[in-house]
């Protein structure tokens, strides 16, 4: 089994999918006017976080000018300022400022992964897509073994993060849990899983996903680990 250093090693250099590819590599190569400066990531992302985290963040996948820009996950995108902000109000994150992957920031107790490692053409992955990617779900949730709490930030994440079950020889509950934003669901290894709706601009800038809704998931989420 590989160490979580090598799977993310492993996973940077992925090339499973050539829409994915053909889209980060063109979107690194002619940036966005504000960003003319940055040498873009344009690779599969790595995951983010303390190892040892008993709290887990599903994600999407990278945003185009976001991750994919600066090679950490919610880092450099108004997404990521709502995710590392609240992290850090509940003591998870040592800074609610994440701008790039040598910025110093470190995560307590908690790991962030995705869906897609990839940033997708209008965030719209595909389904093979995301069948390539569980591969290194898989994986990575192999060595993540002190995993008590899962938020999944979207419908996606929340269904990615049901659809490893099966194949890790865990059955899933009858009925199949269904996606609610700070609706969570114990699953039959004891572990919680809590749907919040995904931090993009489409819901906070219309208001369907408002700070204390998001401030809600991460306190339930901290109480429940305190009970652990």
């Amino acid at each position: 089994m590989p160490t979580i250093p090598e799977l993310q090693e492993t996973i940077t250099a992925c090339t499973r999918c050539p829409r994915l590819v053909e889209h980060r590599t063109t979107v690194a190569e002619k940036k966005r006017r504000m960003y003319l400066g940055w040498d873009y990531w344009g690779k599969p992302l790595p995951s983010f976080g303390d190892p040892e985290a008993r709290l887990l963040i599903m994600g999407l996948a990278p945003a185009a000018h976001g991750g994919n820009r600066t090679g950490r996950m919610f880092t450099g995108d108004r997404s990521g300022d709502w995710v590392f902000g609240t992290l850090h109000r509940f003591g998870f994150a040592s800074s609610p400022d994440s701008q790039s992957i040598d910025d110093g920031m470190t995560l307590s107790d908690a790991y962030i992964t995705a869906a897609l490692r990839c940033a997708p053409p209008a965030n719209k992955p595909l389904p093979e897509e995301l069948a390539n990617c569980q591969t290194y779900l898989l994986a990575e949730l192999d060595l993540l073994r002190r995993v008590r709490v899962v938020v999944a930030l979207g419908k996606i994440g929340f269904d990615a993060y049901l659809g490893t079950m099966t194949p890790r020889g865990l059955e899933l509950p009858s009925p199949r849990p269904e996606f609610g934003h700070n609706v969570d669901h114990t699953l039959i290894d004891g572990t919680v899983l809590i749907g919040s709706y995904h931090p993009s601009q489409q819901n906070t800038q219309t208001g369907r996903l408002t700070h204390p809704m998001f401030d809600a998931v991460f306190a339930k989420a901290r109480t429940i680990l305190s009970r652990s």
